[in-house]
């Protein structure tokens, strides 16, 4: 087996924290600090352009200490040497796991069956270059003779989140291509996107691993449909680009052999945007700054792999969130960028962290009788605080929340940056300290109305706080988030890599889909038989 398996509960560190637990539990974050002048100081950590502050958690330096103590219990350090050795670590589905190679540099060895694949990573490096610098300079033309002005990134899942939240958070970085992204099966959004477009000036980069995906390879002929309606077949060659491994599929579509970019089973699809499948983001913001995203995640790479845990970022904060998780019985975790850029980061990592750790059985086949993956949501501030931040101060749950700013505005707008960083900060404040019946009293609030005023405070945070959004500094961003999650999958005992939980409704779906266009009756409960029936009554 590539990686341990070691059932974190029973540890020794793990049985530490569980009677810790029960000392520290109902410890105030505000006592601690009043303790401790230096408590700030011993618990942030200065990297790069990041500063990273997770004072503001409900944790002791003793708390700190079997944290570490369960991290190398699980034996993390040999699995992050695993994964970076290019080990058989997917091992459900006999994959190694090296998006990591993707941003390392032209003399790094990662092997994958013995084999460096480092020549033919930087091969098609090379060939999305070569690409995207043709389009943008207007050499690479469409039928007619005109520059493209439109691309349009046809994929789902991986295919296409990754790729949106980066070139929509880079937006201030882009180009004179507008991009466009289609995903949901669903009709409406693909007709409401071809409103936008004209045949003889977009490009169609058209993202499957296996071109046979469902919602793409729909969305891919509906926009081939109406595109062959102003051009002829031969036109598709120009226009059509493919990010795929089924090269036979591809050309059977139209698309040239050469303009067909791989894919590599060792890169799973939501941690793809790094390979080929960024070939829009290259496109939109222009090679240099798509090397310039590559070369950032590298940089939390090295830190990663070679840091002291006490000091590694993603480590600490996979080691907080597993504590809230498996200790408080926190569900949910919030992400707050106060970025505007940063629109689509939460949604992003939905499907990183859920989709990779929402599993109930273990690295030895059988079932967990502890939690894992947790809940991810957000929305960037000062928006949230309009909207959900009630429920976080006053309401009854404990959701511990990640704080991400920058220190520096990509327009120089002074007042706004110091506007919206006076909210940023004191959104922290508040959630540590709460109000006080004291304080509400000393406000001169009626009696009826003081307990409405109460804030408990003690609320979790931790504060990321980066210099200044570039891409080198999203790249270091996304892939601090990426090695959490392999961090909190190895304490949890679980294999982060696989989704099979994602098959069974696809499945369902096809069978459904017989059934409206032929007289086949599979086997349904009541009701999504009368489901079914209503809906052919209605279409």
């Amino acid at each position: 087996m590539a990686l341990p398996s070691i059932n974190p509960t029973i540890t020794n560190s793990w049985n530490k924290l569980k009677a810790h637990f029960d000392d520290v539990k109902d410890v105030k974050m505000k006592d601690l600090f009043a303790k401790d002048s230096q408590r700030a100081n011993k618990f942030t950590i200065k990297w790069e352009d990041f500063y990273v502050d997770f004072s503001k958690n409900r944790i002791t330096e003793e708390t700190f200490k079997y944290l570490l103590e369960l991290a190398d219990d699980v034996k993390l350090k040999a699995a992050i040497k695993s994964q970076f050795s290019g080990e058989i670590i997917n091992e459900t589905e006999g994959r190694a796991v090296l998006h990591t190679a993707l941003r390392a540099p032209k003399d790094a060895d990662f092997k994958v069956d013995g084999v460096n694949v480092m020549p033919e990573i930087y091969q098609v490096k090379q060939k999305i270059e070569g690409f995207t610098n043709e389009v943008v300079n207007s050499d690479r033309k469409g039928y007619t003779g005109k520059a493209f002005t439109d691309v349009v990134n046809i994929g789902i899942g991986g295919s296409d989140l990754g790729p949106a939240m980066v070139v929509d958070t880079l937006q201030y970085y882009k180009n004179h291509l507008t991009t466009h992204f289609v995903s949901n099966v669903d009709g409406d959004h693909v007709n409401e996107v071809i409103k936008k477009l004209d045949p003889e000036t977009t490009l169609f980069v058209i993202v499957s691993k296996t071109f046979t995906t469902q919602e793409t390879l729909s969305n891919a002929n509906t926009l081939k449909a109406w595109f062959l309606k102003s051009a002829s077949e031969d036109a598709i060659a120009k226009h059509f680009v493919a990010v795929s491994t089924n090269i036979k599929n591809v050309k059977a579509f139209g698309i040239d052999e050469n303009n067909i970019f791989p894919m590599w089973d060792w890169v799973g699809g939501r941690f793809s945007l790094w390979s080929a499948v960024g070939l829009t983001i290259s496109l939109a913001v222009g090679y240099n700054n798509f090397d310039s995203l590559l070369k950032g995640a590298n940089k939390m790479d090295e830190h990663f792999k070679n840091e002291d845990f006490d000091k590694n970022i993603p480590v600490v904060l996979a080691l907080i969130s597993v504590w809230y998780n498996n200790f408080f019985g926190a569900e949910s975790e919030a992400i707050i960028p106060y970025s505007q850029y940063l629109n689509q980061f939460a949604t992003y990592l939905q499907q990183g962290i859920m989709e990779s750790n929402g599993k109930s059985v273990d690295r030895n086949g059988n079932p967990i009788d502890y939690q894992t993956g947790t809940i991810i949501w957000g929305e960037p501030g000062t928006n949230s605080q309009h909207a959900f931040f009630q429920l976080i101060h006053q309401g009854t749950k404990l959701i511990p929340a990640d704080f991400i700013g920058f220190a520096k505005s990509l327009h120089g707008n002074q007042d706004h940056q110091d506007k919206l960083t006076s909210n940023f900060l004191a959104q922290t404040e508040a959630l540590l300290n709460g109000k006080t019946r004291e304080e509400v009293v000393a406000e001169g609030t009626s009696e009826s109305i003081i307990p409405f005023k109460i804030f408990e405070g003690n609320k979790p945070t931790n504060t990321i706080y980066i210099n200044k959004l570039s891409p080198e500094s999203l790249g270091e961003l996304i892939a601090m988030y990426e090695h959490k999650i392999f961090v909190q999958g190895i304490i949890w005992n679980i294999f982060s890599y696989d989704q099979f939980g994602v098959e069974l409704g696809k499945q369902l779906a096809s069978k459904i889909l017989q059934e409206f266009n032929s007289s086949t009756n599979n086997e349904h409960d009541s009701s999504t038989i009368n489901l079914l029936n209503y809906y052919k009554q209605m279409s």
